[in-house]
């Protein structure tokens, strides 16, 4: 009878479908959120169906007659928790669970009503990572001055905010600075004056935020060159270890068994040397 009862639920919602579209709902993967089932003071709930209306369709949760029902079969098993006030819970929740969510409630003189939620989940952000680029300016005498470009970024996060902030101030004006790239890039003329002032990239979605905290004089205070020339060998010198190593392992790996294969039974003795070779790798390899 209570399947009977769920199938004409379905269909009288389907023939009739009159919706009051709901707040939207924020939440971060591996929380949880709660969607509320809000119906007008007057109406005496007796039944109510819980579905996933996009990407896909599917039944997550019933009420009837007071016995609550989750076991559906759907990508939210084992993740949902229907409360004693018909809201629903999700968790802990993944990127993949955004979507527009319905209610269906029926009253007890068989009046119907349904919501229809939107759930956006967001990743948490992490820190973000702060570069500094400068142009360092130096006149025949003092102050020297040296105009910086601090670049902050995050990596796969989407509908993001930069923010940047002077610390040691409540309102940090960018007029006299420069943005670019939706905030991302600050430009700020420093000199003597600002030594040990640090700044703070705050990046922030709807529901979770990171910043860092850089000091860009430290980078002006670098003999020009200087810096850059360190940075370039500190790439430079390990990549080229490596290259070199594996170079050195390609030729003593395959030099013996490379090139053209002579004739007769010395090209077969040297053809069966590299199978030897390859069949002791196999059966003796190194375990750390």
């Amino acid at each position: 009878m209570a399947v009977w009862s769920l199938w004409s639920l379905l269909l009288w919602a389907a023939a009739f479908p009159v919706a009051v579209t709901g707040a939207q709902v924020q939440g971060q993967v591996g929380g949880s959120v709660l969607l509320m089932a809000e119906h007008h003071p007057g109406f005496q709930v007796r039944e109510a169906i819980w579905r996933s209306l996009w990407p896909s369709e599917e039944l997550l949760a019933t009420s009837f007659q007071g016995s609550l029902e989750t076991l559906y079969h759907s990508r939210f098993l084992g993740r949902t928790q229907m409360h004693s006030n018909l809201s629903l819970e999700l968790r802990p929740l993944e990127s993949g669970d955004s979507g527009n969510f319905s209610v269906l409630l029926v009253d007890t003189g068989g009046r119907t009503w349904t919501q229809i939620l939107q759930l956006k989940v967001y990743d948490a952000v992490p820190r973000p990572v702060v570069q500094v680029f400068i142009a360092v300016s130096e006149d025949a005498r003092p102050p020297k001055t040296c105009q910086a470009f601090l670049s902050c970024w995050v990596p796969n996060i989407s509908d993001i905010t930069y923010r940047w902030q002077q610390e040691g101030t409540i309102d940090f004006d960018t007029k006299p600075h420069g943005l670019f790239m939706d905030g991302q890039v600050l430009m700020v003329s420093l000199g003597p004056g600002d030594k040990g002032m640090p700044y703070s990239c705050i990046v922030s979605n709807p529901v979770s935020w990171n910043s860092t905290v850089v000091n860009p004089w430290e980078s002006c205070n670098h003999e020009a060159g200087k810096s850059s020339y360190k940075d370039v060998l500190l790439v430079a010198v390990p990549v080229s270890l490596l290259l070199i190593l594996a170079g050195l392992l390609s030729a003593w790996h395959w030099g013996p068994c490379s090139g053209g294969s002579p004739a007769g039974t010395r090209g077969k003795k040297k053809k069966d040397a590299c199978a030897n070779g390859v069949a002791l790798e196999t059966e003796n390899p190194l375990v750390p």
